[in-house]
């Protein structure tokens, strides 16, 4: 297949017509028959030759200087389509680069304008107050509907060990202490007492590890201990407490290693 450089070649070689060979053939005809040529050669002096500094489509020269012309265009013509294949090339490989979408992708951009457009009409100063009010509204009717208990429940049984996870609203958290007759222990008890009241929506409850049919090593060992519960899932499981925070600590040391451990919320 003829490249465009093929094309433009091959027209100016079409264009491109030499008459020296008829001359020379006229010259030759006219000196054969005797006759004196119809055209004889002017002098050096007589005339100057065409400029060959403009092109009129054709050679009105066809000697040497003519063609050094016609080449001499010919190259110019050729850079220039040269420079022109080179943007349209840059041109279609940007084209070829952009990501190209479907009528379907199209559409549900649009759509998606659209809908923005609208949002950004709804949502002024006034729509952002009164939604934030609705807002607070629904929060605090939620935290009114919510139980509270704002001390420690003692648990008596195994059975009510199990109730107060099984039976309890699934979005409050349960911490439950397994004690015994020690001095940590006591402390614990004391500490609990304080954060109860200081976070109502947990349930605090605590249990004798009699109660709970523990290993005798579990009562000597393991007390006190906090096991935390919510939806009958366990989440948390703190046993040997005193190990890590010995026999005299207070609430506020409770309450920040359950936060530490997500437990409890950040007030």
């Amino acid at each position: 297949m003829a490249t465009l450089e093929d094309k433009i070649l091959g027209e100016k070689l079409h264009n491109y017509c030499s008459s020296s060979e008829d001359e020379g053939d006229s010259d030759y005809e006219d000196s054969r028959s005797g006759e004196e040529p119809s055209n004889p050669p002017k002098s050096a002096g007589c005339a100057e030759p065409p400029s060959i500094n403009k092109w009129t489509g054709s050679a009105s020269n066809t000697g040497p200087k003519g063609v050094l012309e016609d080449w001499r265009r010919f190259k110019q013509l050729e850079a220039e389509n040269r420079v022109e294949l080179e943007k349209e090339r840059i041109a279609l490989a940007k084209k070829l680069t952009m990501p190209v979408r479907t009528d379907k992708e199209d559409e549900k951009a649009k759509e998606i304008d659209e809908l923005e457009d609208e949002l950004s009409e709804l949502i002024d100063e006034g729509f952002l107050m009164k939604y934030q009010q609705q807002r607070m509204q629904e929060l605090m009717s939620q935290l009114q509907k919510a139980p509270k208990f704002g001390k420690v429940i003692t648990l008596r049984s195994q059975e009510e060990f199990l109730n107060a996870i099984d039976k309890e609203d699934h979005k409050v958290t349960i911490v439950i202490h397994i004690y015994s007759n020690n001095i940590a222990c006591e402390t614990m008890v004391g500490c609990l007492n304080v954060l109860a009241a200081d976070y109502p929506m947990i349930k605090f409850c605590q249990i004798s590890v009699d109660i709970t049919g523990l290993s005798r090593h579990f009562r000597v060992e393991g007390t006190p201990a906090l096991l935390v519960y919510k939806a009958g899932q366990v989440i948390g499981n703190f046993v040997q407490l005193a190990t890590e925070l010995g026999n005299d600590f207070f609430a506020t040391d409770i309450e920040r290693y359950l936060i530490e451990f997500g437990m409890l919320p950040e007030k």
